[in-house]
């Protein structure tokens, strides 16, 4: 299966984040996945990269001409894509994906899982949209999508392939059940 991780290559202090970020990368090798990510050798992206190569996976990169310019994508990728800008490169993304799991982030990695939200919403996509609500990152965004089925904005059928993982066993159990 190919897992698409949207996070961002900013580099935190947090070690709760790199060790979940070196894990996820572990697990994704171990279960003999693919990894999908944007390509950069920094922070929590460079840290999961390494972790799912050093575990055997295969791994491909998606990275803007921007970033490459930069000299910030990782090196020791078995594949990296080279996309002309970021919208390009969240199609491509998008594409390769047959899971996505949005890690904790910033503003790019919420508006990456928007895009494969809304296409889960639309019915464009059965994949599993998986947000890793590491201690309760996104319990504020699950508020929200609860709200938008209270005031008949949306519906459970609607948000049926969208998931809030609290930790890795629930992500792999989610991946399992949704066509590993």
């Amino acid at each position: 299966m190919n897992i698409t991780v949207y996070l961002g290559a900013s580099e935190v202090r947090s070690d709760e984040l790199n060790n979940a970020a070196t894990e996820l990368g572990a697990w994704i090798a171990k279960s003999n996945h693919t990894l999908i990510y944007g390509g950069s050798k920094m922070g929590l992206m460079g840290k999961l990269a390494l972790s799912a190569i050093n575990g055997g996976a295969y791994v491909i990169g998606v990275e803007p001409q921007m970033f490459m310019d930069k000299e910030l994508q990782l090196d020791s990728l078995p594949e990296l894509i080279v996309t002309e800008n970021m919208s390009e490169r969240k199609t491509r993304m998008i594409e390769l994906g047959d899971a996505f799991i949005a890690f904790p982030g910033g503003t790019g990695t919420l508006e990456e899982i928007s895009e494969v939200i809304s296409q889960s919403t639309l019915g464009l996509t059965n994949a599993p949209c998986i947000l890793y609500n590491l201690n309760g990152y996104y319990d504020n965004l699950k508020a929200q999508f609860e709200k938008m089925i209270e005031m008949e904005l949306s519906t459970k059928e609607r948000q049926q392939n969208i998931y809030f993982a609290d930790t890795l066993t629930e992500i792999e159990e989610i991946i399992k059940a949704t066509g590993d």
